[in-house]
């Protein structure tokens, strides 16, 4: 079987690639093993490759009252929804291992109302869900549904803008056909 390509869009050389963005996709190489795919691909567009890294790191690694693996959580059910075969594959797996659960990201992938999170983190990714799909219907109600569960405005503003972003993502990824890379799949299982 032939391995399709990574993206439907040309993927360039690390060689030719701006000093920055080199410097990032061997730093991640080198930390994980390999160069995530999400790298390669949109490296074709330096500037976006760019805003794109800037907006998730400020999204997924900044203090938050939402933990790393509670954001993951949100990255995974709002892709599945989104139908975004690369973000459920390499978040589910980085999820497994900021969780430290090899049964979360299935479980959450398939139906995160199932899966073994508690009350607080079902209402997250509740609220998480409404703004991937129906982010018109967001009101009043769904604040305070939140902040009975302990979140604050700021952790809402979190949820919220995680879910927008990865919605973005989902479309940029499915759009480009992005490949998940192999590794992910076994990454964080046991």
């Amino acid at each position: 079987m032939n391995t399709p390509p990574i993206s439907r869009f040309p993927v360039p050389s690390l060689a030719s690639l701006p000093e920055d963005i080199r410097g990032r996709i061997e730093a991640v190489q080198e930390k994980s093993g390999f160069i995530p795919n999400v790298f390669l691909a949109l490296a074709h567009r330096p500037d976006e490759f760019r805003a794109f890294f800037a907006y998730h790191d400020a999204l997924m690694e900044k203090p938050s009252g939402l933990t790393k693996a509670e954001r993951e959580m949100i990255v995974v059910a709002t892709s599945n929804a989104n139908q975004c075969h690369y973000c459920v594959i390499a978040h589910g797996a980085i999820l497994r291992i900021r969780a430290k659960n090899p049964l979360i990201a299935d479980q959450i992938a398939i139906n995160y109302r199932k899966a073994d999170i508690s009350d607080r983190q079902k209402a997250m990714l509740d609220f998480a869900m409404k703004v991937s799909q129906a982010a018109y219907a967001v009101n009043d109600e769904d604040y305070t549904n939140l902040h009975t569960q302990g979140f604050s405005d700021e952790d809402i503003w979190d949820m919220g803008a995680i879910s927008a972003f990865f919605g973005m993502s989902n479309r940029l990824a499915n759009l480009l056909s992005m490949r998940a890379n192999e590794e992910f799949y076994g990454m964080g299982r046991g």
